[in-house]
């Protein structure tokens, strides 16, 4: 998904990501843990307050992710950088927003079924993001909210589509008494 990413904001393209929390990551957990420990361990030789910064946010992991995909020290590449956000949840003007998504990055296409898999939000929870409960707290009102909005307009567009039947019969009378007349 990173690569797609990028790959759009180097074409000129805005890109939010929502819900980074949930991105999923090849590989059994364990091991994915064990790489990002060992990229925490990296760390500025003479002054650690100008370096290696180790983000434990998932939207800022996957923001990093797609910096490395991108020329982010050239002038290009910074405006592609400022054309990305990316977000933990569904903040508020997203929530109404339709979304996108990207097939190509989909877990039932690219991984096989028997292969291990983790999410971004799990390890970064383990390398201490406090805010995973938080987090999940607001997605679940956030998704109870949506559920709502989509019922009722599923029962706006069937009261649509009836109210488009009821006059078609309607336009069928008028049009054929206007050929009997002659019109």
């Amino acid at each position: 998904m990173a690569s797609t990413v990028a790959k759009e904001l180097l074409n000129g393209n805005e890109v939010s990501v929502v819900r980074c929390e949930s991105i999923n990551l090849s590989g059994n957990f364990y091991r994915n843990k064990l790489k990002f420990m060992a990229f925490m361990r990296k760390k500025h030789l003479t002054n650690p307050k100008k370096g290696q910064f180790h983000f434990r946010r998932p939207s800022k992991v996957f923001w990093r992710t797609v910096r490395g995909m991108i020329p982010h020290k050239t002038a290009r590449g910074q405006a592609a950088m400022d054309r990305l956000k990316s977000f933990d949840g569904c903040p508020a003007p997203y929530d109404k927003q339709k979304k996108m998504v990207v097939p190509a990055a989909l877990r039932v296409t690219k991984l096989r079924p028997d292969r291990k898999y983790c999410t971004i939000g799990r390890i970064a929870h383990e390398m201490g993001w406090a805010h995973q409960d938080t987090v999940a707290t607001l997605e679940a009102k956030r998704a109870v909210k949506a559920g709502a909005w989509y019922e009722k307009k599923k029962a706006e567009n069937k009261l649509a589509a009836q109210a488009v039947k009821n006059v078609e019969s309607d336009i069928k009378a008028h049009d054929d008494a206007l050929l009997a007349l002659g019109y």
